[in-house]
């Protein structure tokens, strides 16, 4: 093993790697993000103000987004179908993580049955959302001719009175938010599929071969060695899911622009429609943003509370009383 070379700071070169990353985060990310944070105190209104300036009442952008009703029901959206993806995500990534990686059931081309599942994250959800319009649309479409073909199929063996006719979807607020949920169902499972096998392939086989031996069987060993393990991993997903979920654009926006009757409006899509739907609500648009991302940073914290370490926990209170215990001791003699 080489040793290092004297008077070569190690810690300089990792500096100056770091400064691309560093520049670009504070131009294109911190810039924007402290820019809409002042002009949600504005009255920045209308294409090229420059004139803006601060309210008498800074918060009554907030005031005024929190009480719009188009603003509640797309933050109700928002979380109603991330909810409504990501328990079927969730179940069929570790179901599939489960069985890619069990020790006991080998199945052949794995490597092939991860990229078919995975294939759909490469798409781009843009792409998706435009395709699943055209499935679905209303009255010639690849579905209506599905339930037609089969309508006629019943009618003709007697099953059915009358054939069934084609349905709209695009008027149905249950149906479009159902098939919103399962496009971003259906492109982020794989993804999820690839990491939590990742979680999984990081626990020791020794585990595993103990728990085989002790005869434990193939969901007693799931249950209580591969989810226990995979706390943290699970704690990272649910973290992403929750921030990609509730900054949910392309897909609504393209499959029905929020549509019908606002049964499909998330949160981004109200807040893009503030600030380039015509109004040019910028200062508005940019209130909305600040308390998306102030929820989000909520539920993170609400999230890493659940799934914190609770005997870690537990311990690391013990050692801060018995240090307190000790300081007291000390001072008294």
């Amino acid at each position: 093993m080489k040793k290092p070379l004297k008077g070569v700071s190690y810690a300089k070169w990792g500096y100056i790697f770091s400064i691309p990353f560093i520049v670009i985060f504070l131009i294109f990310s911190l810039y924007p993000t402290i820019y809409t944070t002042v002009l949600g105190f504005t009255d920045c209104v209308g294409l090229n103000n420059t004139s803006w300036k601060f309210l008498d009442n800074p918060f009554e952008n907030f005031n005024t987004i929190i009480h719009n009703q188009s603003f509640i029901t797309s933050l109700i959206n928002t979380i109603v179908i991330w909810v409504m993806n990501f328990i079927p995500q969730i179940t069929m990534a570790l179901l599939l993580a489960a069985i890619f990686t069990s020790h006991r059931n080998e199945i052949r081309g794995k490597g092939f049955f991860k990229v078919v599942f995975y294939m759909p994250n490469i798409i781009t959800a843009a792409s998706v959302a435009i395709l699943f319009n055209a499935l679905f649309n209303y009255p010639v479409g690849p579905v209506n001719d599905i339930i037609v073909s089969v309508g006629e199929f019943f009618h003709k063996i007697n099953l059915i009175d009358e054939p069934y006719k084609e349905y709209n979807f695009f008027v149905d607020k249950v149906a479009a938010k159902i098939i919103v949920a399962f496009i971003q169902f259906l492109t982020w499972y794989g993804n999820t599929m690839i990491v939590l096998i990742s979680g999984i392939l990081g626990i020791s086989p020794d585990i595993y071969e103990a728990a085989e031996i002790d005869g434990a069987n193939g969901w007693q060993t799931f249950f209580k060695i591969t989810v226990p393990n995979l706390k943290t991993v699970l704690l990272y997903t649910l973290i992403t899911s929750l921030v990609g979920g509730l900054n949910m654009y392309d897909i609504p926006k393209l499959f029905l622009e929020g549509g019908p009757d606002n049964a499909t409006l998330t949160t981004s899509v109200f807040i893009y429609n503030q600030a380039f739907s015509g109004s040019y609500l910028f200062n508005r648009a940019a209130a909305a943003s600040m308390i998306l991302f102030v929820l989000i940073g909520i539920l993170s914290a609400l999230l890493f509370w659940i799934m914190r370490d609770k005997d870690e926990a537990k311990i690391n209170k013990e050692r801060k009383l018995a240090m307190r215990e000790a300081k007291k001791k000390g001072a008294k003699i």
